[in-house]
Order: structure tokens, then C-alpha cells, then sequence
């Protein structure tokens, strides 16, 4: 297309094809459609004009003058969906290529629509196609973009009155302009009775996403023949660019002004009224009727320089506004204006093209990893790692790790076997409220004050029936001083022998007495030790699922760490019932008494045997006992002084020293206070108390046997037994060693479709980058 209007610039040419324009100018327009053809612009900011105004304000002619091609025109065809009109100037003969700029579920993507158009006549009717196939996603996506090109839509509806999507139009050839634009959809201030009240925000926040980018020169149409402020595209304009420095005006249909009305628009020309910093322009387009009867643009814009040349107004402007009249100015000046912003913007443009490619090869980067050639390789090296991983882990990791969070269930447990030693009160159940034994001041110092002060919610989880310690006094004088009801009484122990004597000698009791009670305790281990074997599993069980998801996770789609997580959850569950087995087979060992601890058996059963005695005999004989216990503490606390004066006499001997004294003197030597008890009359309870420390004392032995065995076995044949051949079981239960084996690893690899999607999207964008990249590089070598 060229301008004909006079001899100079027929010889010129229109628009940036005119030679004297500068070259840094065509060099950065050129630039800016080599970017666009990137598809660089959906990620960054690029410089462009967008053509905005109210509908019937006459963008369409414009586009057309400026284009050379003609636009659809017939009724319900008005711009529906954006259209991106690139234009470049070329020695090639001239061409036209239709693409599709479509987005779906947040994706953009870019199909072609049809082969490269060479005849201009054929243009209108493959833009009105394209908007055909824009405005019905539902058959584009079911039918492909292919039918709309040759499909019949004569009375067919469209499934949207507008679309974001939008159809882009690639124009090369001898006489091209070298400018870029976009025609939005005019605003609308009706839909009528049929339409869509929705309409009228949808292509206002259309219009915005364009207008509002501060790279984005704002074309904006007005119409000659409706008042000023009527037209809707001014206000929009206002709103996105209040100061007017993006805005450059166009009035439309200068020879439809109402009579006696041109002053005021020809006050806007001047930039009098409604000021902007690049000014306002005004064309004059043919008609749909002179189009439709042939004119060709050469002779339209001839049209245009007579109308200007011959009416009155404008003929009578002066020499500088003139130049804001006809269509060839018009781009003349938007190309200038496109040209500088783009110089302008250019370091901002590749310091955002640098940015936006470190982030996306970041973003790639923390995706997982592609899909292997070799699945079966990669699988089976996974799965190795996994198991090393599984198997430092199980050996002890520091800090919060697989043993320290089973710890302190180990330790409950050891307390909830603790807490069920035998609660021997050695008096008679009469006293039960009134009488209770002190702490074995023993215990105290060998196993620490925490095991007699064991919660009550601990013993109740843990246990069948809820067991004390020895934390009884024999204090009498509170009420609230009460032994436990599963205290078990001297009485009732000295009952129990009477009726277990069978053949015996006087004075001797069947050895089933004491078996009785260690049995009866026993029995109270099983629960607490099935519920830490529960406990370890269900702990196990989560680490381990952590371990796969943290080492599998992320390969595929999840499946190889889904099955490997269904296989090992079989294979723990084995490893816990042959826990379960083994930790039954440790209560029968424990329901018959036995140790070869001897030692440790008889120094516990002497302590034991003292400390109920003494508390026993000091309710039977209070003063014999508090004198025999102040004499203990007045000797300990005595000191032998050397040198003393031989005048010096020695006190006279008192009480308990006196008769040891007077014993020593008739020949019994190293007799002890505690001794002296025996001078009372014999207590009948005595076998009682040796059958009382029989009993607890083999307690202390056997559970802290009992204590130490249970984890262990727990340890050995769950913690160690879930990584025990576990590497042999993955590879069995998934069968990637099998005659299957290829195809399974293949489907265990396929990507996730979400991750694959990203990635792919992460690509494309990286490789727009780098194809802008280099378009930029192009600039300081041309």
C-alpha cells in the first residue's frame, strides 16, 4: 500500500517505508516485531499501541488505512477478540500470515490458522474465520483450529460474544509500514434485549489489561458525530493515563460534524480542550459503501487530502496544525513515538530478558527431574540409595532422629513395669487406714525419686489395673495418709502360707506362695509390652513413609513411591507380628521365677528383709526402737578426741551402751543394737516378712531383666528387622527384575502431567528469552 496523494510522497513512501525517515528509528521498530515474534511479550512489557474506542468510532478503517487489508464488515463481524497487527517492510512480495494467540487453563500457546496469505483479497475472510474459531473454545478444542478454516458457519452462533484470545496478523512486503499495534474490541454501552449484560465489563477489563502496562501507546479513536463525552474510550484512556503522555488522539469521521459544531472539535485538534502530549490527529476514512464499491486505498487516501484541502475549518487551519490532518502523518508520528519509547525502554528490556531467564532456569532447576531413557536403571539406583538412607537412619542418625523419637516410649514403658512392683504394708489390714511404710531411702538412691512418682495417667495407659510403688509412711496421724487398695497386707501374706502348707514341717511354707504373688505380677507385663511394640510400629511406620516420599517421592507421578510404600507397610507389618511372637515368648520365659543373679538376689532380699522388719517392729515396740535408732545416730555423729588428759575420766555409760557394754563383758562381742530386738517376744508374722522380701526382692531382679529385654527384641526384630533384606523385598514385590520389568519401570517414570506441563511451559519461555536475547545482541552489530 502507498500513498499517491502528490508526486513527493508517492516517491517517499507511507509510513516507516518512507526512506528519509531515520534509520535508528526503523532499526528500533524492526527490533520491537522481531521481539513480538518471539512471543517474548507475554512475559515482559513490550512497547506497542493499542487501539482502543467505542464501537462505530471508525477503528476499523483506521486499522485498515494503516494495514492495507480490509477488515470484516458484515453484521455481527464488529471486533469481537483483539487482533495484533505486526507490520514490516520488505523486499519479498507481500504476505500475510494468520496465527492464533491462544490461552488455556493459565497455558499460551501459538497455532497457525491457514497457509501464508498472498493475495489481500483473501485476508478479510481468514481474520473473520479466526474469530470464528477464537469465539467457540468448545469446538476449536474438540474439532482442532483445521475445520474453521474450511467449515461452514453461515447462522451459526458463537459460544462467546468476546475473548481475551486473540487473533494475530503478520504483514510483510514492499511498501509495508514497520509499526506494531493491537485493535481492541470497541466498548460498548448497550448489549439490547438479546445480549449479554456481562459484555460490558468483559471488553472494558479486555481494554484494560492492555492499556494499563506502562509501555502500552494508547491509539484512542473518538468519532466526530457523537458528543465528546459520550464516547466511553476518553474516560478509560484518562483512567490509565491521567497526565495524557501515552495518549495520542484520533478523531474519526470529520465529514459527519453536525453544522455549527466544528469549532469545537477543531479546538480539540489544537490540543485546546482535552490536552495531550503527543496532540490529536484526524482522518477521514471511505465509507463501507466506497469500499464496497471498489475504492482502492490509493485513491481513499487521495480522497482523504481533497476533503482536508477543500473544506472549510480545515482547509483554513494554519501550516502547523495541518500537519495533525490524514492518515500518513498519523503513522508518521506513532512510529516516531513507538520508536523512542522502544529506545527508551531497551536497557530496562534486556535487564528484564536477563532477569527473567535466571529465574526461569531457576524455576527449571527446582523442578524434579526429567523422565530418564533408562528407567530401570534409574529406578534400581534410587532404590538403593533409599535403603542406605533407611539403614543410617535405623543405625542412629543425631538429633531428632528415629531413636530419639522412640526413647521416651521406652522409658514409659520401663516405668509402667516399674510402677507394678508389689505394694507390701507390713501390718495387718486393720491399720490400713491409719499405717503406711516409709520410701526405701535404697531405692531411692539406686533408682531416682521419678520412679515413685509416677503419674497417674501414665500407669493408666500403660496398665491393665493401676500399681503403686513403695511410697506408703508409717505415719498415723492424717487422714489422707491411706495405703492404695492393691496394697497387700503382712496378715493376708502369713494367711495365704498357712493355706498353702501342705506336707511341710512345721515352720516351713511351700515355695508356690511367692510364686503365686511373682506370678500375679508378671502377668501385668504383657500389656505395656505389646502396647511400645504398637508404639515403635506406628512411629516406624511413619518414618519410614517420610523416608520414601523424601527419597521416591519426586520420581514420576508418585507410583514408585506409593507401591514401595504399600510393599514395606506388608513387610513391617510382618516384621511387628514376629515382635509380637517374640515378646510372647519372653513372658513364658519370665512366668517361671529364676536367676542366676544370686548375689544381687540375696543383697536385695536383705534390704528388703530390714526394711520391713524394721518398720514392723517399730509398731510393735516404739521405744525399744527409737532408743535403739538414737543411739545409732549419737555414735555415727561421736568423735574419738586423741590427747586427753589422763585425769580425764570417760563419761559413764548409759541405755543401749551400757548392755552392749555389760555383753561385751560376759563374752559376746560385736553384737549390734538391732539385736537387741530379739529379746522381744517373737513376732508370729515373721515368715510373712521373709516371703514379702522374697517376692520383692526377685522384682527388682526381674524387671529390670524384663526392662532391658522387651526394647531390645523390639529393636532386633522390628527397628533392624524393617531394613533387614528390605532391598530384596522391593525389588520381589515390584517386579522391575521380572520379564515385565521394562514396562513397569517405564510407568513408575511417566512424569506427573502437572510437572510435565510446567516444565514444557518453563522451556518454551526460556527459549523466548533466548531468542529475544539475541535479538537484542542484533541491535549493536546492525
Amino acid at each position: 500500500m502507498s500513498d499517491i496523494s502528490t508526486p513527493q510522497s508517492r516517491a517517499q513512501g507511507f509510513g516507516l517505508s518512507n526512506p528519509i525517515l531515520s534509520q535508528t528509528s526503523r532499526q528500533m521498530l524492526d527490533l520491537v516485531n522481531r521481539l513480538h515474534s518471539t512471543g517474548v511479550q507475554v512475559d515482559i512489557d513490550l512497547p506497542q499501541i493499542a487501539v482502543i474506542g467505542s464501537q462505530s468510532a471508525g477503528k476499523s478503517s483506521l486499522i485498515e488505512s494503516i494495514s492495507g487489508i480490509t477488515l470484516p464488515r458484515a453484521a455481527g463481524t464488529c471486533t469481537r477478540c483483539p487482533t495484533e497487527c505486526r507490520l514490516s517492510r520488505s523486499t519479498d512480495p507481500w504476505k500475510c500470515t494468520v496465527s492464533l494467540r491462544i490461552s488455556d487453563d493459565g497455558k499460551t500457546r501459538t497455532e497457525k490458522f491457514g497457509d501464508d496469505i498472498m493475495d489481500k483479497a483473501d485476508v478479510e475472510e481468514r481474520i473473520r474465520r479466526a474469530q470464528w474459531a477464537i469465539l467457540n473454545p468448545t469446538l476449536r478444542n474438540s474439532r482442532g483450529v483445521r475445520y474453521f478454516l474450511t467449515g461452514d458457519d453461515h447462522g451459526a452462533n458463537s459460544e462467546l460474544s468476546f475473548s481475551s484470545c486473540f487473533v494475530s496478523l503478520q504483514i510483510s512486503g514492499p511498501g509495508v509500514a514497520d509499526l506494531s499495534f493491537c485493535d481492541l474490541p470497541g466498548l460498548i454501552a448497550g448489549v439490547g434485549s438479546t445480549g449479554n449484560i456481562g459484555d460490558i465489563d468483559l471488553v472494558k477489563n479486555l481494554v484494560a489489561t492492555y492499556i494499563k502496562r506502562p509501555s502500552c501507546i494508547i491509539l484512542l479513536t473518538v468519532a466526530c458525530e457523537t458528543d465528546f463525552q459520550n464516547q466511553g474510550a476518553q474516560e478509560m484512556a484518562k483512567l490509565h493515563d491521567p497526565e495524557g503522555k501515552r495518549t495520542v488522539g484520533v478523531l474519526t469521521k470529520p465529514d459527519r460534524i453536525p453544522t455549527g459544531e466544528e469549532q469545537n472539535w477543531i479546538s480539540i485538534l489544537r490540543n485546546e480542550k482535552e490536552t495531550l502530549e503527543n496532540g490529536w490527529y484526524c482522518v477521514k476514512q471511505p465509507s463501507s459503501a466506497e469500499i464496497s464499491a471498489g475504492m482502492t486505498w490509493e485513491k481513499a487516501r487521495k480522497s482523504e487530502e481533497e476533503f482536508f484541502a477543500s473544506t472549510a475549518s480545515w482547509s483554513d487551519l494554519d501550516e502547523m496544525y495541518k500537519r495533525y490532518l490524514c492518515a500518513k502523518n498519523l503513522v508518521d508520528r506513532l512510529s516516531t513515538i513507538l520508536s523512542d519509547l522502544i529506545s527508551k525502554r531497551l536497557p530496562e528490556i534486556q535487564d528484564e530478558i536477563e532477569k527473567s531467564i535466571i529465574a526461569t532456569r531457576d524455576a527449571l532447576q527446582n523442578l524434579p527431574k526429567p523422565p530418564s531413557s533408562d528407567p530401570r536403571n534409574e529406578i534400581a539406583s534410587l532404590l538403593h540409595v533409599f535403603v542406605q538412607d533407611l539403614a543410617r537412619h535405623i543405625n542412629g542418625v543425631p538429633e531428632a532422629g528415629l531413636l530419639q523419637t522412640i526413647r521416651p516410649a521406652q522409658e514409659q514403658f520401663r516405668r509402667a513395669i516399674r510402677v507394678t512392683a508389689p505394694d507390701f504394708q507390713p501390718f495387718e489390714r486393720r491399720h490400713a487406714k491409719k499405717k503406711k511404710i516409709n520410701k526405701a531411702e535404697f531405692l531411692l538412691s539406686e533408682e531416682g525419686l521419678e520412679d515413685f512418682a509416677i503419674p497417674n495417667e501414665t500407669v493408666d495407659s500403660w496398665s491393665d489395673k493401676k500399681s503403686v510403688a513403695d511410697v506408703t509412711s508409717i505415719e498415723t496421724n492424717s487422714s489422707e495418709d491411706i495405703v492404695p487398695d492393691d496394697a497387700i497386707y503382712i496378715d493376708e501374706v502369713m494367711q495365704r502360707a498357712d493355706e498353702a502348707r501342705t506336707r511341710e514341717l512345721p515352720g516351713s511354707y511351700p515355695f508356690v506362695v511367692q510364686e503365686t504373688y511373682i506370678k500375679g505380677i508378671i502377668k501385668k507385663w504383657r500389656t505395656p509390652a505389646h502396647k511400645l511394640c504398637r508404639i515403635v510400629y506406628h512411629i516406624l511406620g511413619e518414618y519410614v513413609r517420610q523416608l520414601i516420599w523424601h527419597n521416591l517421592g519426586a520420581f514420576g507421578q508418585g507410583h514408585l513411591a506409593q507401591r514401595v510404600n504399600v510393599h514395606l507397610r506388608d513387610h513391617l507389618k510382618k516384621c511387628m507380628e514376629r515382635t509380637e511372637k517374640r515378646i510372647d515368648w519372653l513372658m513364658k520365659l519370665e512366668t517361671r521365677p529364676f536367676s542366676l543373679n544370686t548375689h544381687y538376689l540375696a543383697d536385695y532380699k536383705d534390704k528388703f528383709l530390714t526394711y520391713y522388719r524394721t518398720a514392723r517392729e517399730k509398731d510393735r515396740n516404739p521405744t525399744l526402737m527409737a532408743t535403739i535408732e538414737h543411739y545409732n545416730r549419737s555414735s555415727s555423729s561421736s568423735v574419738v578426741h586423741f590427747g586427753r588428759s589422763r585425769a580425764e575420766s570417760p563419761p559413764a555409760l548409759t541405755g543401749v551402751a551400757k548392755v552392749l557394754a555389760s555383753l561385751v563383758e560376759i563374752g559376746f562381742v560385736g553384737v549390734k543394737p538391732e539385736a537387741l530386738t530379739k529379746l522381744i517376744e517373737p513376732d508370729g508374722m515373721e515368715p510373712a516378712l521373709t516371703i514379702m522380701a522374697d517376692v520383692r526382692a526377685y522384682f527388682q531382679v526381674a524387671y529390670k531383666r524384663f526392662a532391658d529385654n522387651v526394647p531390645l527384641a523390639i529393636d532386633y526384630e522390628l527397628i533392624w528387622g524393617v531394613e533387614r533384606n528390605v532391598l530384596d523385598t522391593l525389588n520381589t514385590g515390584l517386579g522391575i527384575n521380572g520379564n515385565d520389568g521394562d514396562r513397569i519401570c517405564k510407568d513408575f517414570a511417566q512424569e506427573n502431567a502437572t510437572i510435565a506441563a510446567r516444565r514444557n511451559e518453563l522451556t518454551r519461555k526460556l527459549e523466548r528469552m533466548h531468542l529475544a536475547a539475541q535479538q537484542l545482541l542484533q541491535i549493536g552489530s546492525a
